[in-house]
């Protein structure tokens, strides 16, 4: 779940404005240089207290890029009053999602030269130690491992993401948080399948290898389509048990539906399945679903519902294509 999402989208357009901030990336040591990249909308306060765990990081961004995805509220004044160094504000005239926003703040920080490119929502915060212990490890993928603000673990990467089982209506069949519980019990790097765009860290060189997040998802699934794609060009996916990210909001992934959410949740859902389904029988079935959801509608979900996922399977179906590996 990415952050940037929270409004039903129209047309949306990437026409970015800007303040200075961030210019090219350096290293006084001769070390990687990493570039954080962050999306929010109308999220001001929690964006707030996400900008003060960057600025408390022990290893500082040598950039962080906002991508401010048309904001509404007071995100312009939680912006202006920021002192993170080396930030800046990339503010488009519409919304553009999660996916798109971390398509263009990643686009942006590649661009820039940047070694490493460390995705983050604005409702999480970093503790002090948290790119110091990632920028330490030489993988190309790494993960954050979040806990909730009393300090339980919530991890819900998959260390399972089944593409082959026809009848699991679900790809995840694991996650970090169900396979150990605690993070104490944890080893010290724990082998993933699917991530979150929330402390999830690359190294350009996966960029070159499969291209940018997909801007088409617009929320939901972008970061499992990108997790999909990096795995199957031969990179592995290592959560850090000791990189701590702190989860400001509760999970809560049940939309409703039969309203815009549904309608990406099933929409995109299906695109990972004919994308990336290694057998005929699991790309097949988001056409058994839609039959299972229109059929149920009279006692289940209503025609709403029933509408959406047929829109979904429709679209999904204009989707199938996955993204090059070009950066353009």
């Amino acid at each position: 779940m990415t952050g940037g999402s929270e409004m039903a989208p129209e047309e949306v357009a990437q026409q970015p404005s800007r303040r200075a901030g961030a210019g090219a990336p350096s290293s006084t040591t001769g070390a990687e240089t990493v570039a954080v990249v962050v999306v929010t909308y109308n999220r001001a306060d929690l964006l707030a207290r996400m900008l003060e765990g960057l600025a408390a990081l022990e290893r500082p961004a040598d950039a962080v890029i906002v991508v401010d995805n048309a904001s509404t509220d007071h995100t312009a004044e939680v912006l202006e009053a920021c002192d993170v160094a080396g930030l800046e504000v990339l503010r488009t005239e519409e919304n553009l999602g999660g996916a798109g926003g971390f398509h263009h703040g990643v686009r942006e920080a590649y661009a820039r030269g940047f070694d490493r490119i460390w995705l983050m929502d604005d409702d999480v915060v970093p503790a002090p130690d948290c790119l110091t212990v990632l920028m330490a490890r030489d993988d190309d993928c790494l993960m954050a491992v979040r806990e909730d603000t009393a300090g339980r673990l919530v991890e819900k990467a998959a260390t399972r993401f089944d593409l082959r089982n026809p009848i699991a209506i679900r790809p995840k069949k694991a996650m970090v948080e169900t396979d150990y519980g605690r993070r104490d019990r944890m080893p010290e790097v724990v082998e993933v399948e699917n991530v979150a765009f929330e402390g999830f860290m690359v190294r350009r060189s996966v960029v070159d290898a499969i291209g940018l997040p997909d801007p088409s998802y617009f929320i939901f699934y972008d970061d499992v389509d990108f997790a999909v794609r990096a795995r199957r060009a031969g990179f592995r996916i290592w959560a850090v048990r000791d990189a701590v990210l702190v989860r400001q909001l509760d999970f809560d992934q049940q939309h409703d539906l039969s309203g815009w959410k549904g309608y990406y949740m099933y929409r995109n859902l299906f695109v990972v399945h004919l994308r990336y389904g290694e057998n005929v029988l699991v790309r097949l079935k988001p056409w058994l679903v839609t039959a299972a959801v229109v059929l149920l509608c009279p006692v289940r979900g209503g025609r709403a519902e029933a509408a959406n996922v047929i829109r979904a399977m429709r679209d999904a179906r204009g989707m199938r294509i996955a993204p090059t590996g070009s950066v353009d």
